[in-house]
């Protein structure tokens, strides 16, 4: 009997064969781990749907494979089977030893590195691209085997040898869902300063009395606020009934930067949550995606998503991408002392950080935008009044 890659996600056309957790001729349970996928948002285990023996593979590790193809084939186990079943905690806990992603893998596979040997430099020990690269060119304490005679550089120039990196799996994936945004949705990006100078004070008083809080905490409680206030950033667009569908939970997505891409966790009903409850649990979900051990359920349902590129102190603005269907997009970037001009017509030292919102022209007109940021912005200038909107 054929055993299928069904849809595990939510938009899910296709996956990644991560790698085999059995081999042929093992016996398995039901509900056994046999195969481990990867999508764009997740890594996931397809079980066994019976016990049996597992007889043929009809993929590879490394291939992506449409929803609907056959993975691999089984034979339904007999009564009187006198196979020892392989104990299904002995062969998960042997494969998965290796954190690596198929881009990864496939780099060590096709330059004969034995992928178990190299030093993994990732959150929870992973193996990165870079790992392996480094690792073929002994920058990581390894020396060529004794029979070998190390290459001339001159014979093989680096700059005429180019390095390809595997373009499928979640890459393939984010690329696939970002053109489908663009070609979509009429975006518009509109972007504003904020001085949070106010904010910074507010959130060093509170940790000098204990309490820790942090600027991104801080700002998706503010956009709850705002999102309660204009109902339609945190909206879908049906087309095909021709209504825009106002969501009543606000279900904040959040970008997480991780070494196979980048990945969405969603904080579910944000507007119930107070800030010390969104910043453990966006800490809690921000490990799991870098350890690749997110549920479908946390990357599911998200209303409205935030890109708080701030802490990589690399940007000044963008104009990010919609997370379809979702209506709007908002990235903080990086705050930075300036010198302003007050009320006075002093010169000040304040500190500033960019924001720029993507949303969607077919739902949203530009005086709505500029006035949701108005709004935000107003709140996260003057942190003590949330405590009146909170009331």
């Amino acid at each position: 009997m054929e055993v299928k890659l069904h849809d595990i996600g939510e938009g899910m056309t296709e996956a990644n064969i991560n790698h085999f957790l059995v081999k042929v001729g093992d016996v398995v349970r039901a509900d056994q781990p046999l195969v481990e996928v990867q999508t764009d948002k997740m890594t996931a285990e397809i079980p066994a749907p019976f016990s049996g023996v597992i007889k043929e593979f009809t993929v590879s590790e490394g291939e992506t494979i449409p929803v609907g193809s056959t993975v691999l084939l089984m034979e339904k186990e007999h009564r009187d089977a006198s196979r020892r079943i392989v104990p299904q905690t002995t062969q998960v806990s042997k494969k998965k030893r290796i954190l690596a992603s198929p881009y990864t893998r496939k780099i060590a596979r096709e330059n004969g590195i034995n992928i178990e040997e190299v030093a993994g430099s990732g959150a929870g020990g992973r193996i990165v691209d870079e790992d392996v690269l480094l690792y073929m060119k002994g920058e990581v304490g390894t020396t060529p085997k004794p029979e070998e005679e190390p290459v001339p550089a001159q014979v093989i120039p680096t700059e005429t040898v180019p390095k390809t990196i595997p373009f499928r799996g979640r890459r393939k994936q984010i690329a696939s869902k970002m053109s489908q945004s663009l070609r979509t949705i009429p975006h518009c990006t509109h972007f504003e300063e904020i001085d949070v100078t106010n904010l910074l004070i507010w959130k060093d008083t509170m940790k000098r009395g204990g309490q820790t809080v942090s600027m991104g905490a801080f700002f998706i409680k503010a956009l709850s606020v705002c999102l309660k206030e204009f109902p339609i950033f945190n909206a879908r667009l049906n087309e095909e009934e021709e209504c825009i569908e106002l969501q009543p939970h606000h279900n904040i997505g959040i970008a997480v930067d991780t070494d196979e891409g980048l990945i969405v966790p969603v904080i579910k009903g944000v507007e119930g949550m107070t800030m010390i409850e969104i910043q453990a649990e966006m800490k809690a979900l921000t490990v799991k995606a870098q350890e690749g051990k997110l549920a479908m359920k946390e990357i599911k349902g998200g209303t409205f998503t935030v890109s708080n590129v701030g802490p990589l102190n690399g940007s000044i603005g963008a104009t990010p991408i919609i997370n379809e269907p979702e209506v709007a997009l908002i990235a903080f970037h990086k705050t930075k002392k300036r010198p302003m001009v007050n009320e006075h017509d002093d010169i000040v030292v304040r500190s500033m950080m960019n924001v720029s919102m993507s949303f969607d022209h077919r739902v949203v007109d530009g005086g709505t935008a500029v006035t949701f940021t108005n709004r935000l912005r107003d709140l996260i200038e003057e942190p003590q009044s949330m405590l009146l909107e909170l009331m």
